[in-house]
């Protein structure tokens, strides 16, 4: 009996297994997120449309693969506020067995309106959509928004103003634009947006990551009483005005209390950025990079439960047509180890917006958007692995 257990866990090394959630359809299939019961079952949400933001019907789907299956379920509706987009969803498992479904609604079909909301149930191992107990809009408040951001335009202008105005002139009236809005409350309090599940802290509060387009920076959001009432921390913001464009942050939190963010590059060097944080997420260091590139796109992280740190995302500096998965074993500070997930030529495909856990069996589930140039449509793909199928090919 060892031995068998012992060879079968080689063989799940060996292999990458996946499959596609559903089969591609002509509709706009993307922001997956992916989360495990107690009973081993995943449950998956992406939201489904004819676009995104100016897109009114669009909407959250979700679908069900139970233990042991070899297929999912047939997808359901997770969250439809009618006739307005609804877009970036989240699903978390916290402690309690509570699931949660984090999401934005756009008011106005541009991202900057968006409206954050999350939905909590303890119903959800039945057929179909989970069975919702409770809703609510959460309302971001960001620390020092204001003065933070005017200050690194400001400098940012005084700085490279005069290359702005011989190469990208028009680019000035936008700047200005975002200044004023900068200064207007409704615009800093909303416009925050969901992508990466959250992380519990050790001090017991939920931790998760928000981002905005219009001011191109992230921030934390806690809450220590279950969502009954919400916090915010700084925005992790560099002092450089070129270091704007960190957006979509992955939290993990190191064994020395420090919290790293893993961030999107909307700007350049295209290189997946990160900065730290000494005092549970409130304040945040100058943003670095990592040295991986990004071209533009969502990057997850998780931390396995042997301590080591793994990074899901698309290592391009243009195209979204590789995914690649990487292996840390110092807590974020090298990736020595990676391996492809899914490849093809550029503009042949794109395989997108990961999100990463590990099951309680310690096998790494992903999802991310799936399409492929010969396949018309698109779709949201599951695959799974093991640790050792990184470190096979060093």
């Amino acid at each position: 009996m060892l031995s068998a257990i012992i060879l079968y866990t080689a063989n799940m090394a060996a292999v990458l297994q996946g499959e596609l959630v559903f089969p591609p359809n002509e509709f706009h299939n993307h922001g997956s997120t992916i989360v495990e019961t107690a009973q081993g079952d995943l449950i998956a949400a992406w939201f489904h449309g004819t676009g995104e933001r100016k897109s009114d019907d669009v909407l959250i789907q979700g679908a069900r693969k139970r233990n042991g299956a070899s297929e999912w379920s047939e997808p359901f509706l997770m969250a439809d506020t009618e006739n307005l987009p609804d877009c970036n969803p989240v699903l978390f498992m916290d402690p309690r067995g509570v699931l949660w479904l984090f999401w934005i609604t756009v008011q106005d079909n541009m991202w900057g309106g968006s409206l954050l909301k999350y939905r909590t149930s303890t119903h959800y191992t039945g057929e179909g959509p989970p069975k919702w107990d409770w809703q609510d809009v959460i309302h971001t408040r960001p620390v020092d928004l204001e003065d933070r951001f005017l200050k690194v335009i400001d400098e940012g202008i005084e700085m490279y103003g005069g290359i702005i105005e011989e190469f990208f002139s028009d680019k000035l009236k936008e700047v200005e634009g975002i200044r004023i809005k900068a200064k207007d409350k409704i615009h800093r309090r909303l416009g925050w947006m969901t992508r990466v599940p959250p992380v519990m802290l050790e001090d017991g509060r939920m931790m998760l990551g928000l981002y905005s387009d219009v001011f191109n920076c992230s921030l934390a959001a806690f809450t220590g009483d279950w969502g009954e009432t919400w916090t915010f921390s700084t925005p992790i913001m560099d002092p450089d005005v070129s270091m704007l464009g960190n957006i979509q942050p992955a939290f993990a939190q190191r064994q020395d209390g420090r919290i790293m963010a893993f961030m999107r590059d909307n700007g350049l060097p295209k290189q997946v950025r990160f900065a730290s944080s000494e005092d549970n997420g409130q304040n945040w260091s100058p943003v670095f990079i990592t040295g991986i590139s990004n071209p533009g796109s969502s990057v997850d992280v998780e931390v396995l439960k042997n301590g080591n740190w793994l990074m899901v995302c698309n290592d391009t500096i243009l195209g979204r047509h590789r995914l690649s998965a990487y292996l840390s074993d110092d807590e974020g500070e090298t990736w020595k180890m990676d391996r492809v997930i899914e490849e093809t030529d550029f503009d042949e495909g794109s395989f997108s917006y990961p999100t990463v856990i590990q099951a309680h069996d310690d096998v790494v589930h992903v999802t991310y958007s799936y399409r492929r140039k010969e396949i018309e449509g698109s779709s949201i793909k599951h695959v799974q692995f093991t640790e050792n199928w990184i470190r096979e090919v060093h």
